[in-house]
């Protein structure tokens, strides 16, 4: 079993741009960039409405064998390491966990979901489930998951192996530091060496967007104004002297 050192956290202003643009935007753009799939797939979101942004904090589960594995190391609280990678949290952190889909293991319950949010951190995604479902819902915390289970995280087949190491969540691989974005169309990972280059994309693809939607609301043509048309720059140009983006 490992534990990894802490997270290097991005700049604040970085986390707060992404967060304006929503996971469908940055998920295109990154597209475009060559991160051709950077959303978690199968982990669905079980609060609607809910969007978080931030740093990713790592665990990793594996399947149990017996000799790196008895039930009897858990009698040691300490030694659980699903506590460990919430040991870390800070306020807008995001916890991410490879359970490797599995179905049977709750990873975090009511308990540990308490101190989470205690800690201020900002959303849990699991490829997998946890459990106390009545009890975590009257948290309000974001949850993107699997499903539920009313299992503890070791009753089954896998068990926490490591924290703050690079794992795979969803098909995708989650670097510790990694910034994650997720709102009701699911999970996605930004690397944070493309972070800069997809908020300055990401921005301007919305910003004639909005310009885009007027047009289509209106009924106009949908050859000419999505995407927009080079034909038609001059057009949202116009308007955009107009109707300014808001600073901040």
């Amino acid at each position: 079993m490992r534990i990894g050192a802490d997270i290097k956290r991005p700049p604040k202003e970085l986390i707060e741009g992404l967060r304006t643009l929503g996971a469908a935007t940055i998920a295109g753009t990154l597209g475009h960039m060559g991160f051709r799939n950077p959303h978690m797939t199968g982990i669905l979101p079980q609060t609607k409405g809910k969007a978080i942004c931030g740093p990713a904090l790592t665990l990793q589960c594996l399947p149990q064998r017996p000799d790196l594995f008895s039930e009897g190391e858990y009698s040691d609280p300490e030694t659980q390491l699903h506590r460990h990678v919430l040991y870390h949290v800070q306020e807008g952190d995001v916890v991410v966990v490879d359970a490797r889909g599995d179905m049977r293991s709750g990873i975090f319950g009511d308990m540990m979901s308490t101190y989470f949010k205690g800690r201020g951190g900002a959303g849990i995604i699991i490829d997998g489930v946890m459990r106390d479902r009545p009890n975590v819902e009257k948290l309000d915390l974001a949850l993107w998951l699997k499903g539920w289970s009313p299992n503890y995280h070791v009753q089954t087949d896998i068990y926490p192996n490591a924290v703050n190491v690079t794992i795979a969540c969803g098909g995708v691989t989650v670097v510790p530091g990694d910034i994650i974005v997720a709102d009701d169309d699911g999970a996605v990972v930004v690397p944070v060496s493309m972070a800069g280059a997809v908020l300055q994309d990401g921005q301007k693809h919305a910003e004639w967007e909005e310009f885009s939607r007027m047009k289509l609301m209106q009924g106009e043509s949908l050859q000419r104004y999505y995407p927009l048309h080079p034909d038609a720059n001059e057009e949202y140009a116009a308007w955009r002297k107009l109707n300014p983006v808001p600073k901040g």
